[in-house]
């Protein structure tokens, strides 16, 4: 559907960072546009309600776990392309890290939404942060419960390129199966 949001059957072109002979290769992005982009990511952590509680009270050994997850998510999406291999450098203009509890599924849900102004966009960015904010979680917590599950990380939207938006259809936070603790 041209000019509409794409949904998760969205275009299955060629792979862009391999060549005709199947070699990696940093797409050249030099000829596009720059353009206003955005991402929205997100995950959780699933962990005991002992060590919800916790988290919520702020009295983990190694301090805030909300605050530590938060800033570590930041740091890492302004380093993304130093710890994706082919992943270009971004001039992020902003970068949002928020981390909420679902008290439900005794979960730390984490959402991140990166911008910048540029000619490729910022999923990546967005994807990184919540990766690295829900591995600071866990090891802020990891006294309490080493049996915490990081899941569903998926870009939740994607806006501005010439690939257009990309709306995800499905909640991320949804499990893929029954919740065990």
């Amino acid at each position: 559907m041209p000019g509409g949001p794409k949904t998760r059957e969205s275009k299955t072109g060629d792979l862009t960072h391999l060549d005709r002979a199947g070699h990696a290769r940093m797409v050249d992005v030099g000829d596009k546009p720059v353009t206003a982009r955005e991402a929205v990511a997100a995950g959780r952590v699933r962990m005991t309600r002992e060590a919800l509680a916790r988290a919520l009270a702020g009295d983990s050994k190694k301090g805030s776990v909300r605050a530590a997850a938060e800033f570590a998510g930041i740091m890492a999406a302004k380093r993304t392309s130093e710890l994706i291999p082919l992943c270009h450098q971004v001039a992020l203009s902003s970068v949002k890290v928020e981390i909420q509890a679902d008290e439900a599924q005794s979960a730390l849900v984490v959402t991140a939404r990166a911008r910048t102004s540029g000619q490729t966009g910022v999923e990546m960015e967005a994807l990184t942060a919540v990766s690295v904010a829900c591995l600071t979680i866990y090891d802020m917590l990891k006294a309490s419960d080493r049996g915490m599950v990081i899941e569903a990380i998926a870009l939740l939207e994607k806006h501005g390129g010439a690939s257009g938006d990309y709306v995800r259809c499905l909640s991320p936070v949804q499990p893929p199966f029954k919740n065990e603790r």
